[in-house]
Parts: C-alpha cells; sequence; structure tokens
C-alpha cells in the first residue's frame, strides 16, 4: 500500500510540474546566411531556467507560468544578442529567431614599450582525493575559476586537471570572461572555442594552447568550461582544493553563484611587469 501511495504521489508531481510548464522550442537562424547556429545560449536572465540548442540549432525549453512575463535571452559568440519576451513568443506561431552577426575585430598584441613575465593563475592542484565538476548532464552548466590580477596580461594556454571522467568522449566549450562587476561577467572570446577528447586521451594535465585567439585583458578573467552538447547521463570531476572558490551557474543566462572548493583550471599568460 506505502509503495503504491508513493507512485500516486510521483505522479501527482510529474503532472503538476507539466500543468505549470510551457513549452517552448524553435530553431536558431543566422539572419544574413539562414545556416542553423549550433550551441546558442538560451535563458531567463539572472534565473535558472535555461538551455543551449544543439548542433542543428534546434531547442526545446520548459517555462514555468510564473515566469510568463519574463523575457528569454538569445547569445552566441560571433552573433549579436537578442532578447524576446515569452509572451511574444508563445503567441507567434513562427519558430525560428533570427540571430545577427557580429563582426569581432582581433586586437593586436603590443608587448613593447611593456614589459611582460609569463605567470600561472588559477589552480593547480593534480589532488584527486578532492574533485568536483559536472554530475549531471545539464545543457548550460558553467563552471570556472577567476583568474586574480591588477595588470594587463595575455592568455597562451589554459592547463586542466581532469580526475575522472564515465563518458567514452567530451565536448565542452572553452569560455573567457572579464569580470565587470561583483559576480557580473561578460565574454571575450572571439570566436567559439571547443575542447572535443576521448576520455582515454585526457592526460594528468590537459594543455590547451589559445594564443591565436590573441586576448588580451587588465581586468580579473572568469575562465570556464560549459556543458552545451548532451552527452547522456554521467560525470565529468576535476581536480579541485578547498582553498579556492569555483563559481558556476546552472544554467545558461543563469546567475552565477560560488561553491567553496576550487577546480583545477590555470592559465599560463603573459603579465606586465
Amino acid at each position: 500500500m506505502k509503495s503504491l501511495q508513493l507512485v500516486f504521489i510521483i505522479i501527482s508531481i510529474l503532472i503538476a510540474h507539466n500543468l505549470s510548464a510551457q513549452e517552448i522550442k524553435g530553431i536558431l537562424l543566422c539572419k544574413e546566411t539562414q545556416n542553423p547556429i549550433a550551441y546558442v545560449n538560451i535563458g531567463i536572465p539572472n534565473k535558472n531556467s535555461g538551455t543551449v540548442s544543439n548542433i542543428d540549432g534546434k531547442f526545446i525549453l520548459f517555462i514555468d507560468t510564473k515566469n510568463s512575463n519574463d523575457s528569454l535571452k538569445f547569445s552566441c559568440i560571433g552573433y549579436k544578442s537578442k532578447t524576446i519576451s515569452i509572451k511574444e513568443i508563445l503567441s507567434s506561431k513562427q519558430d525560428k529567431i533570427e540571430l545577427n552577426e557580429k563582426i569581432t575585430e582581433i586586437k593586436e598584441i603590443t608587448v613593447l614599450p611593456k614589459e611582460y613575465k609569463l605567470k600561472s593563475l588559477g589552480v593547480k592542484t593534480e589532488f584527486k582525493r578532492i574533485s568536483a565538476g559536472f554530475h549531471e548532464n545539464k545543457l548550460g552548466y558553467e563552471l570556472g575559476i577567476l583568474m586574480k590580477t591588477r595588470k594587463q596580461m595575455i592568455l597562451k594556454k589554459i592547463h586542466i586537471n581532469f580526475s575522472y571522467s564515465s563518458y567514452d568522449s567530451i565536448f565542452y566549450r572553452l569560455n573567457v570572461y572579464e569580470q565587470t562587476g561583483k559576480m557580473q561577467f561578460e565574454n571575450i572570446m572571439p570566436e567559439p572555442y571547443y575542447i572535443s577528447l576521448a576520455s582515454k586521451d585526457l592526460k594528468k594535465t590537459t594543455t590547451i594552447d589559445i594564443s591565436h585567439l590573441n586576448i588580451i585583458s587588465d581586468k580579473n578573467l572568469l575562465v570556464t568550461l560549459e556543458h552545451v552538447k548532451d552527452l547522456g547521463e554521467g560525470q565529468l570531476l576535476f581536480c579541485a582544493t578547498p582553498a579556492r572558490k569555483t563559481i558556476y551557474r546552472k544554467t545558461s543566462q543563469g546567475e552565477w553563484e560560488t561553491v567553496p572548493v576550487g577546480i583545477s583550471i590555470s592559465a599560463e599568460a603573459m603579465v606586465e611587469k
């Protein structure tokens, strides 16, 4: 009898959830070319309700009715962001959403007359007994480490120490943000950068050379990995330390939060003396 009651309660919860949620689905297209846009961040700004479009630009998102007066923000590196009210999306029969291309100028690196020194920033621990990372297959989930410096720096390489992967292969987006305020960040990647590796190829320290992207900043930088592809249920964990904090957000466009353990992501950078 108790088991039947439990099943009834679970079914009731699922029905209540479905009644309070509205389905929004569509496809993201480049306005200029009409080509689908893969891995677009979609969500309600600063709320944990969002997703990421798939490789074909398609997406499905369930919105709680209490958020009907909010708007969805669509953003992707290389395109101008667009914000549309949820009521407008639901009332429209058009499932195509177009984004305009954005031209990003690559910064020129001018080293002289300034002097630079190669430094390592972030978390470099290889200690596997403490680990943290992606525990669920949730599109838009993102986490990283803040690289603090008050001087101009030029990013060269990113080093990541993984501790465990249950996947046969991984696929994540690397993001670099400038800190613009308290727990506020702006993506400064000139183009999307994806990490695609077989789990057997994850080395003790996985190194990613991004020197060709010419990322220059004089602000604190947040370097993250973002879950943008449906990999199925599984885990990807990093070596970690309690001496630092990981900055994360649960969904695309969601609010940034912290957890008191720092995952092992570090940056190799030329920093002004």
